[in-house]
């Protein structure tokens, strides 16, 4: 069990007990580095805890120690494996992903209406005979702060909104495979949102979220790649 005290509120550190972090090989502590001697007895020691220098490295994978693991996460001889998705779930389909973000857009977009109704904010204005179709700067308002609200309180809470609850997968940090803290998770829906509600609605979603159709090897949308997030299955 650690001994280190939890990080303070708003650090933007994922819990400790969060059941989605990876944890480290069995016999090892996390954070336990290569160059302790023998007889502390783990699984992974070596001889070389004297003055003998190890023998030099010839991994050629591209998260070797020398450079650490994308957007910094642990090399192949740190806590964790040097494939960041060793230890997760599969990654969601992209397919799958976007049929859950339809199903989000429906349930905030029914928020929406309503509420622009009810404070007579209206996406159409009449004129006589002239009908003038344009979306209203305080609906669009009210839009980006449900869309943005939403994904991050449902992200940072558990992983999932419920479009990707009831289709089986969550978010996840690529580095450690938690569940985003809040700011993570207010990044990611900020970048997703905000230009959804305001311009080119149909364009970005399709720049956005389509980028993980394409995005190898994670399948990131660009939300992801701002937040260094990947999107897993959970089997259900």
């Amino acid at each position: 069990m650690s001994t280190e005290p939890p990080p303070p509120p708003g650090s933007g550190e994922p819990p400790e007990d969060d059941p989605f972090r990876k944890q480290p090989p069995p016999g090892r502590s996390e954070g336990q580095g290569e160059g302790q001697g023998p007889g502390s007895g783990s699984p992974y020691d070596t001889p070389y805890g004297g003055s003998q220098p190890p023998p030099p490295s010839y991994g050629g994978g591209p998260y070797d120690a020398g450079g650490g693991g994308p957007y910094g996460g642990g090399g192949g001889t740190g806590g964790y494996p040097a494939d960041p998705l060793a230890g997760m779930p599969p990654l969601a389909d992209s397919g799958r992903r976007t049929l859950a973000r339809i199903i989000d857009m429906i349930l905030v977009g029914i928020v929406v209406v309503l509420l622009t109704l009810a404070f007579g904010v209206s996406e159409y204005q009449m004129d006589g005979d002239r009908i003038s179709a344009g979306r209203s700067f305080a609906q669009s308002l009210v839009a980006a702060v449900l869309f943005v609200a939403y994904d991050t309180l449902l992200t940072a809470k558990w992983g999932q909104t419920l479009g990707k609850k009831w289709l089986g997968m969550r978010v996840a940090n690529l580095s450690d495979g938690a569940t985003p803290a809040a700011q993570t998770s207010l990044l990611r829906a900020l970048v997703l949102w905000v230009p959804f509600a305001f311009c080119c609605a149909c364009v970005w979603t399709v720049i956005c979220g389509g980028w993980s159709f394409f995005d190898k090897p994670y399948k990131q949308g660009l939300h992801d790649k701002a937040a260094k997030t990947v999107v897993v299955s959970t089997g259900s």
